[in-house]
């Protein structure tokens, strides 16, 4: 199975389990926006509880904000998304598809790294523990050649980027050949730009001065609050405000299932520190967001940090931590120095001085800031692919599993009289009782032991826990471990700690 047939079988299951469906599918659906079910809600909270407990129970100097999706459109233009959140489009004319050119140019280099990287396989195969790939990259014809053609497009493509020369980005796309994937041409349009924010009217007149932004980051309701959280929670510099939260872009480009989609949520953190220390925080975050990702146990191998060579208009310092998903290392959290930039605009085009005194020194300064910004439904993308496995048993059959980091899973715990008779389903009932307060759980009666433990299984349910007839006799009961498929006999009173070593959140924080 390929990587792009194990995504579709991916956003298959996500469907039939109840994690995440096609919005408005009754009337054909709308592009690139998805609602989020009984599975998948709960596992989006679950990360965000994971997020946020991290962020402000585990830092004493971190707190928490919720701000409105409605803000003064000066905001926009203080941030500067007015003026320049925009992407470089290019249409083709037989498919009238549209797409970002950068994506476009992007996607190439990225099939051409693909190919280095196979190439480098193929070596690896054939000389085994001999095998030196620094060597091999630097000496083996075909990966000197995929090398050159690489550098030189990449290097067209930075230029292009750094001069916003729209016309070279359609002459690279024209030189490398590259087609649109529908039509199969490359009978393009010229690239123009796009602004992406989603506009709306305050009031019913329509008058052009009630036009209004839905907010294409959250970050900015963090800034305009920053004076209101420094005095009334009395912050000294250095602090965080932490806020989890929709926000809106007008993606022409949506694709890959939740990875881009029109209607988001963020986690954003935003640190505050005092003019000069900004990278030394910089790369404090960098680790601290890193360990947060490992600590879930999906594979350290599985995350990298790419640094950027174009810095935003705000930035002094940006990278990103990237996920090995089905199609490739994208990314899944932004950290960026923001220098003094948001918070400066913001005093000037308000008027309004914001400014923090320090009563250490007795001087006052706008603040620098540290952000860190990762997508929810991105976070939710990386665990459920992560965690889609087929295994093959013992006995020849195939079973379809969730391995979802137990803290994270929707279900903690199933509980599973054997039959519907005998007194079973009794006492499988005050079973849950005595877990429901601790766990999410479900309680399932039908069908055989068999299929219901593999329904557990395709929903990511860590736990199984199976009332027999012993269990009348001597009080215990069988858990079946989701990963291992191991079963051991437990005391009832004894479930509750079981269980909890392993689900818990609080020592999923621990560890870090």
């Amino acid at each position: 199975m390929t990587q792009e047939e194990l995504f579709k079988v991916l956003v298959a299951h996500c469907k039939e389990y109840g994690f995440i469906f096609p919005s408005s599918e009754i009337y054909d659906g709308l592009a690139a926006v998805y609602d989020y079910g009984q599975m998948g809600v709960q596992l989006k909270n679950n990360i965000k509880d994971y997020w946020w407990e991290a962020m402000t129970r585990l830092n004493e100097n971190i707190v928490g904000i919720d701000s409105c999706v409605f803000m003064h459109p000066k905001t926009w233009v203080a941030s500067g998304h007015v003026a320049a959140f925009n992407d470089p489009l290019i249409d083709n004319k037989d498919s009238k598809k549209r797409y970002r050119a950068d994506v476009l140019i992007e996607d190439y280099l990225a099939k051409i790294e693909e190919k280095i990287d196979k190439e480098v396989a193929k070596g690896r195969k054939r000389f085994g523990d001999a095998f030196d790939e620094a060597q091999f990259r630097a000496t083996n014809p075909n990966v000197l050649r995929e090398k050159a053609k690489y550098d030189e497009v990449h290097g067209r493509y930075l230029k292009a980027e750094e001069a916003n020369d729209l016309g070279e980005y359609k002459q690279i796309i024209l030189d490398c050949g590259i087609v649109c994937p529908i039509s199969g041409t490359a009978n393009w349009t010229d690239v123009r730009q796009f602004n992406l924010m989603f506009s709306t009217s305050l009031s019913n007149t329509g008058a052009t001065d009630d036009k209004i932004y839905l907010r294409p980051e959250t970050a900015q309701g963090i800034f305009v609050e920053y004076l209101n959280v420094q005095k009334t929670g009395r912050m000294k510099i250095p602090f965080g405000i932490a806020q989890i939260g929709k926000a809106f872009r007008n993606e022409i480009v949506a694709r890959q299932f939740i990875f881009r989609m029109r209607e988001f949520e963020q986690m954003e953190m935003e640190f505050f520190c005092k003019p000069g220390t900004e990278m030394e925080w910089f790369a404090k975050w960098k680790e601290n967001r890193m360990k947060w990702h490992v600590n879930l146990g999906m594979g350290e191998e599985n995350y990298r940090f790419h640094d950027h060579e174009k810095l935003a208009h705000y930035a002094n310092a940006a990278t990103d931590i990237e996920f090995n998903f089905p199609f490739g290392f994208k990314e899944l959290e932004g950290i960026h120095s923001r220098t003094d930039f948001d918070l400066g605009n913001h005093q000037k085009l308000s008027g309004k001085k914001i400014q923090y005194f320090d009563p250490e020194t007795g001087e006052s300064y706008v603040p620098y800031c540290v952000e860190t910004s990762i997508g929810v439904d991105r976070m939710t993308l990386a665990v459920l692919s992560h965690a889609y496995t087929v295994e093959k048993l013992e006995n020849g059959e195939e079973r379809v599993v969730m391995k979802i980091p137990a803290p994270l899973a929707p279900v903690k715990v199933a509980v599973l009289p054997l039959v519907k008779k005998d007194g079973l389903p009794e006492i499988a009932q005050k079973v849950v009782d005595e877990l429901k307060y601790d766990f999410s759980y479900q309680y399932d009666e039908k069908d055989s032991i068999g299929k219901r433990y593999r329904r557990q299984d395709a929903i990511g349910t860590p736990f199984c826990v199976t009332i027999d007839h012993d269990t009348v006799s001597d009080g215990t009961v069988t858990v079946r471990d989701r990963d291992t498929m191991a079963q051991e006999r437990v005391k009832i009173e004894d479930l509750r700690a079981l269980i909890d070593k392993k689900v818990s959140l609080t020592n999923l924080l621990r560890n870090l």
